[in-house]
């Protein structure tokens, strides 16, 4: 049984995307968009967390194959980019991200830094250890108390980032928790790095933007989220969220839509999974 103390620590949010990579694996058919069932060992829940209200096999569905469908991108554009060099990966609000873990034959070629608050990045470090991970010199967790305000700029480069160097940077199911000043601060951030640099991060759709068969779910989690203390605050359209990017310095930006990724990554099942029209993806370069 897992001690309740060190699982208080973990982010609820966190976990709840560790569980449905997990069931991913173990309710969708193949073939599977994304395997993880290292998140779910991390969180290790009670053993009927299949049960969980937030679990629904059915009601969950699009939600979860967008969770896999943002994290293969992601992880296909680092494996990608790291064939041309790039050494270093950024993960801004890392939660229970297990590519250290899943792929070390890619990871021990780069630098990864994960950026977390400093409680559960503690609790996830003895999680790692505990299952015999370990924190390879590779890997760097850096802790960076963001409700104080301090600056994960500074944090970085405290363990080894060098800015002189070409990155790539993932932000996931982050940005509509922040305020449209911190999304703008962190956008200038990176698009300062050196040049060949990448950032992928996702944005959420303003609820008349998504399928009209999603809305009373996306209102039912914003709802949810407002009473976990921790509300949407930024919602944005793909042409409002390029707008911002180029402001912010980046050379080249695009933007992935649910669709596209649904026809990449889903095209020819016969389940009907899909992604949620709600989350969609800003890839900028500099």
């Amino acid at each position: 049984m897992p001690d309740k103390r060190r699982t208080a620590a973990a982010d609820r949010t966190a976990v709840r995307v560790a569980l449905w990579r997990a069931m991913h694996v173990q309710v969708d058919p193949p073939p599977h968009v994304f395997e993880d069932e290292i998140g779910l060992r991390l969180a290790a829940p009670d053993d009927g967390w299949r049960r969980r209200p937030d679990m629904g096999v059915k009601a969950t569905s699009r939600a979860r194959a967008s969770i896999v469908a943002r994290a293969r991108f992601i992880e296909d554009l680092v494996v990608e980019q790291a064939g041309h060099g790039v050494s270093q990966y950024v993960i801004l609000g890392a939660g229970l991200d297990t590519f250290a873990q899943r792929r070390p034959e890619i990871a021990s070629r780069l630098r990864v830094f994960e950026v977390d608050p400093p409680g559960p990045q503690d609790w996830k470090r003895q999680r790692l250890i505990e299952l015999g991970f370990g924190i390879p010199k590779w890997l760097q967790l850096v802790p960076v108390d963001f409700e104080a305000g301090q600056p994960w700029w500074g944090q970085l480069a405290a363990t080894g980032f060098e800015a002189g160097q070409p990155a790539i940077v993932a932000s996931s199911g982050v940005s509509m928790y922040l305020t449209l000043d911190a999304i703008a601060a962190t956008l200038r951030q990176v698009a300062s790095l050196a040049p060949g640099s990448t950032l992928a991060m996702t944005f959420m759709l303003p609820l008349d933007h998504i399928e009209a068969e999603e809305r009373t779910q996306r209102q039912a989690t914003e709802k949810f989220a407002q009473a976990a203390g921790t509300p949407f605050l930024s919602v944005f359209t793909p042409p409002q969220m390029l707008v911002l990017a180029r402001e912010a310095g980046f050379r080249e930006v695009r933007h992935v839509s649910a669709a596209s990724l649904t026809e990449r990554y889903f095209a020819g099942r016969t389940d009907g999974l899909r992604p949620s029209s709600s989350e969609e993806l800003l890839v900028a370069t500099t």
